[in-house]
C-alpha cells in the first residue's frame, strides 16, 4: 500500500469521530467552584440552531442529540428550559454575548475566532473531513489519501470540502479529479446518498455528518479522514464559566455519561432504515393479514383501504412490535406524543386495532387542515401522507417554497415533492417563508413514492 504525507490521518482512531465530554472533563465537582458559589438558574435560556444533529422537528416532535442532552440536563437540575433557534453561529454567539441566553448547545468550534467570546463546556465533539466510499471488500477500499490520485471525487463547490480537497491535491501531487456541485442544488445530504445509490463514486464531509448519514445508509464507508481533527463544544459566556464548569461536573456523573452514551447510539448508530426486505400476501391473495382491519376502520373515515395498507407496510412491514430510532411504535408507527394527543399510551398503539383507528384520525385531522391549500381530494392525499411522515409544519413550509419559487403548491409531483427535499438545505430551510426550519426532506419524498409503489400493486393485488 502506498505511503503518502497523510497516511497518518488513516491510522487515526475511529474515536476521534466519536463525542466525549468537554474539554473540562478532568475535573470533579469536588472541583467546581460553581457547587460552592453558584446554584444552577431557574430557568436554563439555551441557543441552539437547526441541524440533524443538534436541533430539529420530526412528526411535531422536538428532537437532535444537542437537545435532548440539555433538556436532560434541565430535568436533573428541575431548571425551565427556554429554546432560542438562532439563524446562524455567529448570532447564537451574539446572543450569549448580550446575555440574551446563557448557554449555546451546538457545535462550536475551539478556534481563536471564538476563544475570547465564549468558554467551552460539555459535550466535546472531535471530528475530522473523512471519505465517504462503497464498503467493498479491504483490498478495494481506499485506504490512503495517496490512492485517490485518479479518482473522481464530489465536493459542493465554495465549501470547506472543496477547500479542503484542492489542498489535498497539492498536497500529493495532483492527479484528483475533483467536481464541484451547486450547494443551491445539491448538499451534503444528497451527495452522500448519490454515493451509496452508486451515482457518485466518491465525496467528502465532516465525520458527524457521515456517521448520522450511514444510519440510514449501511453499504457507506467513512473510515478514512482527510484532514486533521477539529474540536467543538457547548459554550458558555466568559464571565459564566461557572456554569460552564457546572454543565462539565454534571456531565461526568454516572447518570449523565449513561443518557449521553444512548443519545450518542440513538442518533449515530442505530439504523434509521428497516431491511430492504419485501412482504409476500398469502396465497397471493389480498394485500396483508390485516386486511380486515383496514378495510373495518378506513369506511369509518372515508380513506382507501388498500393505501392505508401501504402505508403499513412503508412503516413497519405490518410487525406491531416495532419501534423506530424516534420511538414511534406499532405498525403504523404512532409517535408517543401523537398518541397521547388521540387518547392513547405508546403501549397502547402496538395493539393493531389502536394503531389502525389512531393513524386514520392523524390522517383524517391532516386532511382537513391541508384541505384549503390542496382542494383536490386524490392530489391532496400524497401531502397527507407526507405529513404524516415529517410533520404538517414542514409540508406547510414546502408548500410556502413551492409559492415562492415558482412552482405549484397545489401539486406534489415535481413540485411541492421538490421543495420537500429543499428543506435539509440551509438555503432553503433558513429562508423567511420556512417556520419549522431543519427536515430530512429526502425521507419525506422517499416515503410517499414508497407508499404508492406498493399501492398500485396493491389496486390489482399483485404484491411481490
Amino acid at each position: 500500500m502506498k505511503r503518502g504525507i497523510f497516511s497518518v490521518l488513516a491510522a487515526l482512531s475511529l474515536t476521534s469521530m466519536l463525542f466525549s465530554c468537554g474539554g473540562n472533563s478532568d475535573k470533579t465537582a469536588s472541583d467546581n467552584q460553581s457547587d460552592e458559589t453558584h446554584k444552577f438558574p431557574d430557568t436554563l435560556r439555551v441557543a441552539t440552531l437547526y441541524s440533524p444533529e443538534a436541533y430539529f422537528i420530526y412528526r411535531g416532535q422536538e428532537m437532535g442529540y444537542d437537545f435532548e442532552l440539555v433538556t436532560a440536563l434541565a430535568a436533573d437540575k428541575d431548571m425551565i428550559l427556554k429554546m432560542e433557534i438562532a439563524p446562524s453561529l455567529s448570532r447564537a454567539v451574539e446572543m450569549l454575548d448580550s446575555g440574551y441566553v446563557d448557554l449555546i448547545a451546538y457545535e462550536v468550534p475551539v478556534t481563536a475566532e471564538y476563544k475570547d467570546r465564549v468558554v467551552p463546556c460539555g459535550p466535546e465533539n472531535i471530528t475530522t473531513q473523512v471519505l465517504v466510499q462503497p464498503k467493498k471488500g479491504e483490498t478495494e477500499l481506499i485506504t490512503d489519501v495517496t490512492d485517490l490520485v485518479g479518482k473522481d471525487v464530489y465536493v459542493e463547490s465554495e465549501s470547506k470540502y472543496e477547500a479542503r480537497i484542492r489542498n489535498l491535491n497539492q498536497e500529493v501531487g495532483g492527479g484528483i479529479n475533483i467536481h464541484t456541485v451547486d450547494r443551491d442544488t445539491l448538499i451534503t445530504e444528497d451527495l452522500i446518498a448519490m454515493v451509496s445509490e452508486g451515482k457518485i463514486p466518491l465525496t467528502v464531509v465532516d465525520s458527524d455528518i457521515a456517521r448520522i448519514n450511514k444510519t440510514y445508509y449501511s453499504d457507506l464507508d467513512i473510515t478514512l479522514p482527510l484532514s486533521f481533527e477539529q474540536r467543538s463544544s457547548w459554550a458558555v459566556a466568559p464571565d459564566k464559566a461557572w456554569l460552564g464548569d457546572s454543565i462539565n461536573a454534571w456531565l461526568n456523573s454516572e447518570n449523565p455519561r449513561q443518557e449521553q452514551a444512548q443519545l450518542l447510539k440513538r442518533y449515530f448508530e442505530l439504523s434509521k432504515n428497516d431491511p430492504n426486505s419485501k412482504y409476500y400476501a398469502a396465497n397471493g391473495v389480498g394485500v396483508s393479514p390485516f386486511d380486515h382491519l383496514f378495510k373495518r376502520y378506513a369506511e369509518d373515515y372515508d380513506w382507501d383501504w388498500k393505501l392505508l395498507a401501504s402505508q403499513a407496510y412503508v412503516e413497519s412491514k405490518f410487525d406491531s412490535t416495532a419501534v423506530s430510532w424516534a420511538g414511534a411504535r406499532g405498525m403504523m408507527q404512532i409517535m408517543p406524543r401523537t398518541a397521547k394527543g388521540y387518547g392513547q399510551t405508546a403501549k397502547s398503539v402496538m395493539k393493531n386495532d389502536v394503531a389502525v383507528e389512531t393513524a386514520l384520525k392523524l390522517l383524517n385531522d391532516l386532511d382537513k387542515q391541508l384541505t384549503p391549500k390542496v382542494p383536490d381530494e386524490n392530489e391532496r392525499k400524497k401531502f397527507v401522507l407526507a405529513a404524516y411522515n415529517s410533520g404538517l409544519g414542514h409540508v406547510n413550509d414546502a408548500i410556502n417554497l413551492a409559492k415562492k419559487y415558482g412552482l405549484n403548491p397545489q401539486k406534489w409531483d415535481g413540485n411541492v415533492a421538490k421543495a420537500i427535499l429543499w428543506k435539509s438545505n440551509p438555503k432553503y430551510y433558513k429562508d423567511p417563508v420556512v417556520r419549522f426550519g431543519y427536515s430530512r426532506g429526502r425521507e419525506t419524498y422517499d416515503y410517499v413514492n414508497r407508499i404508492y409503489a406498493f399501492y398500485n400493486r396493491a389496486k390489482t393485488k399483485a404484491i411481490a
